[in-house]
């Protein structure tokens, strides 16, 4: 293990909610939506979602996929659209994309569901994102899995997950410190692939933790 000429300095971070500018009351008015809605709402409504939903490990944490089955009952398309794995993207317009044509399809080939009023509104929300940094920093790979215990869910979830929007690169802040600067590049490649769908955010940092102990004792 080398020695850092960098720590890893924590972040914690906020966001503050607004409401957009567009409402789906059908299929249809999502997909518009969809094409419309600012960045910040493809984001709160995705790589937000999942952390306010952190405890749970079934069901969506795609917003648009719950409103698809909640509201709409197309099981069909709520798993379609729950099916990128957002991990994948660097950018929210790619994501958008996506969404927006899994959406075109089904409205094409389900053209008597796209009107269908649903059963409660679909509010397009906005997140704003608000990061301090933390006086917590870590030289040593003991003291990070320290600071890793506690730090909060929003801030695991910022350094873990979005990061590669942050960054552009189809990895995360702790894999990029444990190459770059300890030269861990098996312990990088160990945390880039922790999977945050099948575990909780408290189960993929118990993952994590379970990792560097292992390369602490080796």
């Amino acid at each position: 293990m080398k020695k850092p000429e960098h720590p890893f300095r924590f972040v914690t971070v906020s966001y503050i909610t607004r409401i957009g500018n567009q409402v789906a009351t059908n299929l249809g008015e999502l997909r518009d939506g969809l094409e419309m809605c600012s960045d910040a709402s493809i984001f709160y409504h995705t790589f937000q979602s999942l952390s306010r939903y952190h405890f749970l490990t079934e069901g969506f944490s795609n917003e648009f996929a719950q409103w698809v089955l909640a509201a709409l009952n197309s099981p069909m398309l709520a798993e379609q659209l729950a099916a990128p794995d957002i991990r994948a993207y660097l950018t929210l317009s790619d994501l958008r994309t996506d969404l927006l044509s899994i959406t075109d399809q089904y409205c094409r080939s389900h053209p008597e569901e796209t009107g269908r009023l649903a059963f409660e509104p679909f509010y397009f929300l906005e997140s704003i994102e608000v990061t301090t940094p933390h006086t917590w920093e870590a030289w040593t790979l003991e003291e990070f899995r320290h600071w890793l215990e506690h730090i909060s869910n929003e801030s695991f979830h910022y350094h873990f997950l979005v990061s590669r929007l942050r960054s552009g690169l189809r990895t995360n802040d702790f894999s990029l410190w444990f190459e770059n600067e300890l030269g861990l590049k098996s312990l990088a490649q160990l945390t880039n692939r922790i999977d945050v769908y099948t575990n909780t955010l408290e189960g993929a940092r118990a993952i994590l933790n379970t990792f560097i102990d292992r390369e602490l004792a080796a």
